[in-house]
């Protein structure tokens, strides 16, 4: 029997390349932005976003952990394949309560303490409407009282303190404000868009993700398209701290797309301005056939795309599979700047991304025939292996086989 091999050229004849609403993209990305959660503390986002996919009249439910699960109905209710993406930043919690009056924290998520000096926060209490505004700064931030020992002090979050903008000096008047020890503090992301199209904000990581995804699902909304294959959107609330994609999926979700950013740094591909396809990333490759399918759609459809392998880093297709999802996996970024820094991406790169997704969710599986089921016979799995060509034994073969025979026999 022949098996079903990739389609790695041209793959959909029915899919068009439709036009996305980049001010929607923009707009929703500026809101989620300036909307803190940090992981753990994620409620008023995804309240947010349920409102935006709700404005769609789109299908949606949360989890009892508060995953959010939108559904854009296809023709086939057999299987389905989702794009999931993560509404969790990262953040800091408040670990003491110092004696004169700031807070000691703890980094919520991997990111180092040496961006967050200078971060503006927002201080979060158990009262929602007790809130306080402050700034992240090294123990001896005074240039006029320590001269040249800020440039040689350390680095790391036990030299750090929160400055609250509050008239309080002692642990006395951090308790009479309402604060307390795990509180979480949220890093402002002061979003910032220049003229040249370039967004430089925190948690662009992977708040600009979610706004591309939200500006592909209402593409494909707005077209009037039903899909052939039911599609999933997951947003998660547990990226930041390695748990993200662990629930919400059922056993007829046979493709998993991740989205998040694409690391622009020295010696990798990825750029601001186009799609990055992860190859692999810290835990190993992606889909053969997934991935080849999406570069072959964004090449088909004139979508600035790249290919890149990422060392230190991973999605929220990590834990899905390691969770025991059986489905392919693919990740798709935007290129960033900066990760966990300084984070900068473009328009341009965002258009692109919601553009491929839309293009993405018109097609069917990979495989259409196999994907449907969980296990199946080998004859018929998906194939793009070559076997070898056996090749005689030259001469040489031989009598290195003589020798080696030999050998063995006389030890």
């Amino acid at each position: 029997m022949s098996r079903p091999t990739a389609a790695l050229r041209r793959v959909s004849a029915t899919a068009t390349k439709l036009p996305v609403d980049t001010a929607y993209l923009r707009d929703v990305m500026l809101e989620l932005l300036c909307i803190p959660s940090p992981s753990g503390r994620t409620d008023a986002v995804m309240q947010r976003v349920g409102d935006l996919l709700a404005e769609m009249g789109v299908e949606l439910d949360i989890t009892r952990r508060g995953v959010l699960r939108a559904t854009l109905p296809g023709r086939r209710k057999d299987v389905n394949r989702a794009v999931v993406v993560h509404a969790d930043t990262i953040g800091t919690m408040v670990k003491r309560l110092k004696e004169n009056g700031r807070l000691e924290v703890m980094q919520v998520g991997t990111h180092s303490a040496r961006f967050a000096e200078g971060a503006h926060v927002t201080i979060l209490t158990d009262e929602p409407d007790r809130t306080y505004t402050g700034t992240v700064l090294p123990l001896k931030s005074s240039g006029h009282t320590y001269g040249d020992e800020i440039d040689t002090f350390a680095i790391g979050w036990d030299e750090v303190e929160v400055r609250i903008d509050a008239p309080v000096y002692d642990v006395q008047g951090l308790l009479a404000l309402g604060i307390q020890v795990g509180d979480f503090v949220a890093l402002d992301a002061a979003p910032q868009i220049t003229p040249l199209g370039y967004v430089k904000s925190r948690h662009l990581d992977d708040k600009a993700g979610l706004a591309a995804c939200l500006a592909a699902l209402k593409a494909v909304t707005d077209a009037g398209i039903t899909p052939p294959v039911t599609a999933r959107l997951l947003v998660t609330i547990g990226e930041e701290v390695g748990h993200g994609a662990t629930h919400g999926f059922d056993s007829g979700t046979a493709e998993i797309v991740a989205v998040d950013n694409g690391v622009v740094a020295p010696g990798q591909q990825s750029r601001e301005e186009s799609v990055s396809v992860g190859m692999m990333d810290s835990t190993g490759p992606h889909d053969f056939h997934l991935t080849r399918r999406l570069l072959a759609l964004a090449d088909e459809h004139g979508i600035p795309a790249v290919r890149d392998v990422y060392r230190v880093y991973r999605s929220d297709a990590a834990p899905a599979v390691e969770s025991g999802v059986e489905a392919r996996t693919a990740l798709l970024g935007f290129g960033l700047d900066s990760s966990h820094g300084h984070e900068r991406t473009h328009l341009d790169g965002l258009q692109h991304l919601a553009e491929l997704l839309a293009v993405y969710l018109q097609g069917d599986l990979t495989f259409a025939d196999w994907d449907v089921h969980e296990s199946g016979a080998l004859d018929d799995f998906p194939s793009t292996a070559v076997q070898p060509t056996p090749v005689e034994p030259t001469e040489v073969d031989r009598r290195l086989s003589e020798a080696e025979r030999r050998q063995a026999g006389q030890a």
